[in-house]
């Protein structure tokens, strides 16, 4: 899902990583349910796999399905995103109007943790996604429950567990010394606060999988209208708030709450109406696919880690070397240049499930043809509007910022961050190629070796050039560590699924075998 990951705009939904390599030459037994019907032993990313011979009579039929599904998952990301951005712009003046400055500001510092707690799920909604994505392309819907049952049991047993853990210290953690709450009346409401922002995050977490569900089923424009409404929701329960006058602590609740209820009145339209058959039921919890769930999202955790790291280190390492005026001024420019990949993500994202169904399908023409084609949209809309801010970024950051404070940027500065942000969407597409088969150890090497890179020489160049170093080092280490390791892993996983295929028998084959 990332950004972190968003930033990246490859490493999966809203937040996923950008996801690991080769995967092992054959899944350990039980990893996944048992195929459906028909011969066996075909090696594959995914282990054990109903034997293909040639992509199934209808791929041509299921290809011009995919793309008009990715077409408007496309589209409906980028209209959903416009809602959720607009949701903040709309609920922040009335919401400071109404809690005052120091109330407001504690709400902020609370939620930066919970953003700080955006890979608590260990990876497993990326995992779910993955996952249920090649059972969706092969049709094996018993199994698809058992995914969808174990992820829910999994990640419901996990929010309830931090939630009694958050109940349980909320009285003797000092919540408003370190919120540093001057305020005796805000100070009272602190915990009350916290336990709103972290319940809502911890009750939220198994309930956002339906999000990953739809995902999977290519659902996506569907998804997207249902998270564009938790943004409305928000706002229209906060403006009833403050209009009439309700306590602070209640206008808080109202927008943080909001996203939790639309999950679960999604979730049970879904699984109530329109997937019954996938419906959570206890009785699918299974033990071979919670494993199978956790070992493949413990693999996305650590990737989203790393990959977070090495795109969040410039603000500590910039704050050393040249100072925290420095460090503010890089901020400032590379919250512009975060919008052209948040694009990436949200244009990127519906990939991942089509290519994962494509490539169980055998459709392997899909995802060369489309592949390509997504590099090259991905790069262009970010090179144009990266190109007007290399030209006339001051002019841009003069309009938004108006403080005497921030000094006029480099060009240098600009033109080095709008490389890079061409070279994060140029490799997105090859990422969710590799995600679509849990294919993460290309990424991992190649994110590991951007980090032992990286660090060394953004020092160095920053006490030497300056702010323009650093950005410098990004894109040139991104460059011979990252974007190699994409390609080699989009070409693994094309590899490894047309083997799966020649190796297959065919219905010549069966047909003897039969007799």
């Amino acid at each position: 899902m990332t950004t972190d990951h968003r930033r990246a705009g490859v490493t999966g939904p809203a937040s996923a990583p950008a996801v690991v390599g080769p995967a092992p030459a054959r899944a350990p037994t039980g990893a996944w349910p048992a195929p459906t019907p028909g011969p066996v032993g075909a090696w594959s990313p995914w282990g054990e796999m109903p034997a293909v011979g040639k992509p199934r009579g209808g791929a041509t039929d299921a290809g011009k399905s995919r793309s008009r599904a990715l077409a408007s998952g496309i589209i409906s990301s980028l209209a959903g995103k416009l809602v959720g951005l607009a949701a903040p712009l709309l609920i922040t003046p009335l919401a400071f109007r109404s809690l005052g400055a120091e109330r407001y500001g504690l709400w902020m510092a609370v939620t930066s943790l919970t953003g700080m707690a955006l890979f608590a799920d260990f990876g497993l909604g990326n995992g779910l996604l993955t996952r249920l994505a090649r059972l969706h392309g092969t049709g094996e819907r018993r199994a698809a429950s058992r995914e969808v049952s174990s992820a829910y049991a999994m990640l419901g047993v996990l929010a309830v567990l931090l939630l009694a853990a958050l109940l349980a210290t909320l009285r003797w953690v000092p919540w408003p010394e370190l919120l540093n709450a001057a305020d005796p009346a805000v100070a009272a409401d602190a915990r009350s606060v916290v336990l709103l922002c972290f319940g809502a995050f911890l009750v939220n977490m198994p309930l956002a999988l339906i999000q990953r569900v739809q995902y999977a089923q290519q659902q996506v424009a569907q998804s997207n209208l249902w998270q564009a409404g938790g943004s409305l929701v928000s706002v229209a329960l906060v403006y009833a708030a403050v209009s009439r006058g309700a306590d602070e602590v209640l206008v808080i609740a109202a927008a943080v709450l909001a996203v939790p209820v639309v999950n679960l009145a999604n979730t049970v339209c879904y699984f109530g109406w329109q997937g019954r058959e996938l419906r959570p039921r206890p009785g699918l919890v299974a033990v071979p696919a919670a494993r199978g769930l956790l070992r493949l999202g413990a693999r996305f955790f650590l990737l989203s880690v790393l990959s977070s790291v090495v795109l969040n280190l410039d603000g500590f390492l910039i704050g050393r070397v040249l100072g925290l005026p420095a460090a503010a001024a890089y901020a400032v420019v590379l919250r512009v240049f975060a919008l052209l990949t948040l694009f990436v993500t949200l244009v990127n994202l519906p990939l991942w499930p089509a290519n994962g169904e494509a490539l169980a399908r055998g459709d392997l023409t899909w995802v060369r043809r489309t592949t390509p084609r997504m590099v090259c949209l991905s790069a262009v809309v970010v090179a144009l509007p990266g190109a007007a801010l290399v030209l006339f970024g001051n002019d841009v950051l003069r309009l938004w910022v108006r403080s005497a404070d921030l000094a006029p940027i480099p060009r240098p500065l600009f033109a080095a961050l709008a490389v890079w942000s061409v070279l994060l969407a140029a490799a997105a597409p090859l990422f969710m190629v590799q995600n679509s088969v849990g294919l993460l150890r290309p990424q991992f090497v190649g994110w590991a070796a951007c980090l032992l890179l990286a660090v060394p020489l953004k020092i160095v160049l920053a006490a030497r050039v300056g702010l323009s170093g650093v950005a410098l080092a990004s894109a040139a280490t991104y460059a011979v560590t990252v974007l190699p390791a994409a390609v080699v892993g989009y070409r693994r996983a094309l590899a490894d699924r047309n083997r799966a295929r020649h190796r297959a028998p065919g219905p010549g084959s069966r047909r003897a075998a039969a007799s």
